[in-house]
């Protein structure tokens, strides 16, 4: 599938545009330890970034303008997006022509897939107006078969609007690989809720413990162990032990296997043992924090599972719309190294003044400045 807008150059052309272009970009510190923070456009950023940097990040998350012809403001008390006070400061004008917008992610997302190693991803967080003409340009930059997930993530509390439609309270998650094959994916779970443990550990051994009981065997014959004799007796027609003969009957020597009246072997799964659930493509617990720093914050809770999700101890990270700085410090919080890049000093004001992001290095390359975070 082709997304055709006035102004689409050949993806080619841009990329090869890229990296005779990063060859004169100005230079950046390299040698910072817990991160690096910027100041500027992350197109002439990136750039830079690519001299020493390309293929070397192992995730990108980003949350990048929505191109909802709105401005966001950001005041001393509060954070708005609508209303406003004479005093309150620009944040960010998110309002482009559509074909300019696209071509403007698309450029940024080959920057992207440059820097990004082989094992490294990309989450695009976005909302269902420019989402799916946006998920069409992932696929033509990063491969149709490198997408790997599209997550929805409850992001506030029902609305109750009069408008005509259904209310929105959802927006969206692209996470897509440099190389499926190769991807960091870290089998990260969550905890299960009391609710959880009372529906699916619906029994109760005789000291109390809550369990539940899988089948002895799985799909598809074999004519190997797994295909003999348990307790005298084969696996079902089309079937085969789960694990070796050898491993049920210790399994049965340990009360682990729970017999039915029919003499049929169930194996014993008990609640506190389990490591947690697999997570999921729809997220309900990490709406929006109700008072933030800086227009369109993200939960820190949903930051900090992509980060242990998709990233490895001392990873290089990088979130090129960096905003208030959430992922930079989700990146911290669990030993990662980060790069931010914002082009509104609004955005670079609240980050400097985060306490655990002040070990960051901070570096200009937009005319407006940036303040000296250790003057706040």
């Amino acid at each position: 599938m082709d997304l055709q807008y006035p102004g689409k150059r050949p993806l080619a052309e841009i990329r090869e545009e890229l990296l005779a272009a990063s060859a004169e970009a100005r230079d950046l510190p390299s040698d910072f330890e817990t991160g690096l923070a910027v100041t500027g456009d992350n197109y002439e950023v990136m750039l830079s970034l690519l001299r020493k940097f390309a293929g070397k990040i192992d995730l990108i998350y980003t949350d990048p303008p929505f191109n909802t012809r709105s401005c966001f403001f950001r005041g001393e008390d509060r954070v708005s997006t609508v209303s406003h006070g004479k005093s309150d400061r620009v944040a960010y004008n998110d309002s482009m022509p559509m074909d300019q917008y696209l071509e403007f992610m698309r450029v940024r997302f080959c920057l992207m897939h440059l820097l990004l190693g082989e094992s490294g991803s990309l989450y695009l967080h976005i909302d269902n107006r420019a989402g799916p003409y946006l998920r069409i340009l992932l696929d033509e930059v990063f491969g149709i078969d490198n997408f790997l997930n599209d997550i929805s993530r409850v992001k506030c509390n029902p609305k109750n609007f009069s408008r005509a439609g259904y209310g929105n309270y959802k927006d969206v998650i692209y996470f897509y690989a440099k190389n499926r094959d190769q991807v960091i994916f870290n089998g990260v779970t969550e905890s299960y809720s009391e609710e959880d443990i009372a529906r699916l550990y619906r029994k109760k051994d005789a000291r109390g413990r809550r369990y539940t009981t899988v089948p002895c065997h799985a799909p598809g014959e074999s004519a190997g162990e797994t295909g003999g004799l348990f307790r005298n007796q084969l696996p079902p027609p089309g079937r085969h032990w789960r694990y070796a003969p050898s491993v049920l009957a210790d399994l049965d020597e340990k009360g682990l296997i729970e017999w039915s009246a029919t003499g049929v072997p169930r194996i014993i799964r008990y609640a506190d043992d389990a490591a947690g659930k697999k997570i999921q493509d729809i997220w309900l617990n990490y709406k929006d924090p109700q008072y933030p720093r800086y227009p369109t914050e993200k939960n820190s809770e949903m930051l900090e599972m992509i980060v242990r999700q998709s990233s490895r101890e001392n990873s290089l990270i990088m979130d090129p719309f960096a905003g208030s700085g959430s992922f930079l410090s989700a990146g911290i919080s669990q030993g990662r190294r980060v790069i931010g890049i914002d082009s509104s000093p609004e955005a670079m004001t609240v980050i400097s003044e985060r306490p655990e992001l002040r070990g960051l290095k901070f570096a200009d390359m937009s005319r407006a400045g940036v303040p000296d975070p250790d003057a706040l």
